[in-house]
């Protein structure tokens, strides 16, 4: 990107309510988000929203893509970089200090210490599900080398009915999965997280003061199987149908060799780990 360029990407960020925009579309990548649904979490005129995203997209750093009647935004990571690299090598003539934080990161297998042994948390709005379906089944597959929670931002009072059912064909005992919230970790007192991930689009829409420890975090978004309309029969193969994708996807999570992987490929893991079931081979 040219000088006037970056420097017009800089301006189109220099607003609050374009940056909460760039901000959720950050959170929510690799995947894009429709026009009306970013509407609905940011609480935007149709019109402003237009506005806004027109002005991010001239600037190079949205993109904009077409799904049937709708209009979809997702981050340029490309450019994004390129403008940080400008902010870092061109006005600040590349001072290694400023990027202190990011460049002292350990390695993924280093975050814990001697011990290799991750905290991971699976955060939903409801924590009533799909969270709790991922922290059951990194308890029971993740050995010693991971610990599962899970959290909601919004919890509910009670797994969902059918939820409980396939947890209990699954094998788990239930009752020790229940609904918390995630302000719980925040406490001092909470166990540091080195994975945070989303696994459901409404808690990755919602603009949450990030966790102490700098976890690594990824939107693995599956669809609510509770909104799932038809016979009693085919409500219950929705539920058992997002549990088998979470532990295959939680198979290819606990399968990856961290100890090899930077921070970026890591990340770029992650990414595809949450993205469609056709991907990783689903059926």
């Amino acid at each position: 990107m040219s000088e006037k360029e970056n420097i017009a990407a800089l301006a189109a960020l220099a607003h609050p309510g374009r940056m909460a925009v760039f901000r959720l579309l950050a959170r929510r990548t690799p995947d894009t988000v429709s026009a009306g649904e970013l509407n609905e979490a940011l609480s935007l005129k149709p019109s402003t929203l237009s506005v806004y995203l027109g002005i991010l997209t001239r600037a190079g750093l949205i993109q904009q893509t077409r799904r049937g009647r709708s209009l979809h935004y997702g981050i340029d990571l490309a450019l994004t970089g390129s403008l940080i690299e400008y902010l870092v090598n061109d006005c600040c003539r590349g001072r290694p200090e400023l990027l202190t934080s990011l460049i002292s990161q350990p390695r993924p297998d280093e975050i814990t210490g001697p011990q290799k042994t991750f905290n991971v948390l699976f955060v939903c709005t409801g924590n009533s599900t799909r969270s709790i379906f991922a922290e059951a089944i990194l308890k029971a597959e993740g050995g010693e080398k991971f610990r599962a929670f899970s959290a909601g931002t919004r919890p509910r009072a009670a797994l969902k009915p059918l939820a409980s059912e396939v947890l209990r064909a699954k094998g788990h005992e239930i009752s020790q999965f229940y609904p918390k919230s995630y302000d719980a970790f925040y406490e001092i007192s909470a166990p540091r997280m080195d994975f945070v991930f989303t696994v459901c689009d409404r808690a990755a829409n919602e603009e949450c003061p990030p966790l102490l420890g700098q976890p690594v975090t990824a939107h693995w978004g599956m669809t609510d199987p509770s909104r799932t309309e038809g016979t009693e029969a085919e409500r219950a193969l929705a539920f058992k149908q997002c549990y088998a994708t979470m532990e295959r996807r939680l198979k290819a999570f606990t399968s990856l060799p961290f100890s090899s992987l930077t921070q970026i490929s890591l990340q770029q893991e992650l990414d595809f780990i949450g993205q469609t079931p056709e991907k990783l081979g689903a059926v």
